[in-house]
């Protein structure tokens, strides 16, 4: 799922067509999900500096996320944002009062929707001054119908009104926040677009299918679940499968645990005594290896 277009900043469609910049910095924009390469121009800026950068939607205000950097791409193809000026003071007086209309709206619409005892949960509002509408993003199981909630909307805030329904993924990307491995979330940071993640990517990594241990601050399977599979894949080739027959130095046995990433298999032996033993470790044969142990009939 590729990032919410609402949250998408693409250059001016006037902007002058020109070489690429020999620098570039990171800055930040409020309600978009990752920072944005800017060309700073001649302006000497820190991180924290609060700027205007020029874009489709508008002049917009930002803050500096990265110092100057050499723009090793250089790709005449690929639009870069430029910075206008240093923010003023009417610049961050008008984010405020943008801040406080959408503050004002989310309280609003919070209200009516526990009035008409609709079945969504709001994220977030977004007023966008240029258009003078406000986007409201929900998170609900199934199709709402609030027309009803759009009209006091409308009534009450006097400008145009947008419901957008997004996924627990999206939600949990526009709020942040950090997962189990203490780091921020993958999707509020590097990752552009959401891919297809599976059950079967935890059960070849032999990964207990909990879902308290394998589910992300969304609730749906970790994104990170996708990043080693392949290697994964590769590893357990080689190894026997769970529940199989095979022949150890100590005899034969049935494999009832894998450790993939260490190549070694945990085996009950025909006398009931549970060893560990390395790939290595065992007697290849095709009798041995790979046969499913028959349960009595």
């Amino acid at each position: 799922m590729a990032m919410n277009p609402i949250c998408k900043l693409d250059p001016p469609t006037d902007s002058p067509k020109g070489p690429p910049p020999k620098f570039v910095m990171g800055v930040r924009v409020r309600g978009v999900d990752k920072s944005v390469l800017c060309n700073p121009g001649s302006y000497k800026l820190r991180v924290g500096a609060m700027v205007m950068i020029a874009t489709a939607q508008g002049d917009k205000l930002a803050v500096v996320a990265s110092n100057k950097l050499p723009n090793f791409k250089k790709d005449a193809k690929v639009s870069v944002l430029n910075i206008l000026r240093v923010a003023t003071d009417q610049d961050l007086a008008r984010e405020q009062d943008q801040e406080k209309r959408e503050q004002a709206a989310r309280v609003h619409c919070l209200e009516l929707i526990r009035n008409l005892k609709l079945p969504m949960n709001l994220s977030r509002v977004m007023y966008l001054s240029d258009a003078n509408k406000s986007v409201f993003f929900f998170t609900a199981d199934g199709r709402v119908d609030f027309r009803e909630l759009v009209r006091q909307l409308a009534g009450k805030l006097k400008h145009r009104i947008e419901m957008r329904q997004v996924g627990v993924r999206d939600e949990a990307r526009s709020i942040t926040g950090y997962g189990m491995c203490g780091e921020a979330l993958c999707c509020s940071t590097f990752l552009d677009q959401f891919s297809p993640v599976t059950i079967r990517m935890a059960k070849d990594q032999g990964l207990a299918l909990n879902p308290s241990k394998i589910s992300g601050v969304c609730g749906r399977l970790m994104c990170c679940l996708q990043y080693e599979h392949a290697n994964y894949k590769e590893l357990i080739k080689e190894m026997p499968k769970m529940g199989s027959r095979v022949q150890t130095p100590d005899g034969f046995g049935k494999v009832i645990k894998q450790d993939i990433l260490k190549s070694s298999l945990t085996v009950r032996l025909e006398d009931e005594s549970i060893l560990y033993y390395h790939l290595d470790e065992l007697i290849r044969s095709p009798k041995a290896v790979d046969h499913p142990e028959q349960s009595p009939s």
